[in-house]
């Protein structure tokens, strides 16, 4: 089963991999980029829309990390608080056993 997940994610990446390089033979036409204050060199569009692309992506991981982390010291407290419930109950089903003996 392991193997068949590694085959396909081996496969999506493949995929991703040859789309990618079909997106930047086929977007080959210099363009400038405006910014306002600055004007950029001009470079081909695959270029600046992967630029793009992976702004937005570390942009969005940029943004997701303070939930991510929440939500890890959140679930390291319920542990904690999950252990400290487990050790009352063992103890508590210790003393049930040693009072009825």
């Amino acid at each position: 089963m392991r193997w068949i997940k590694g085959l396909l994610l081996a496969i999506v990446l493949l995929v991703v991999l040859l789309v990618g390089i079909l997106f930047a033979v086929n977007n080959q036409q210099a363009v400038a980029l405006n910014l306002i204050w600055t004007e950029l060199p001009p470079v081909s569009l695959s270029v600046w829309l992967l630029a793009t692309l992976t702004f937005g992506v570390i942009l969005g991981m940029l943004a997701m990390l303070g939930v991510y982390i929440r939500l890890k010291t959140r679930l390291a407290r319920s542990e904690r608080h999950n252990r400290h419930q487990q050790k009352e109950l063992d103890r508590l089903r210790t003393q049930e056993f040693k009072e009825l003996a």
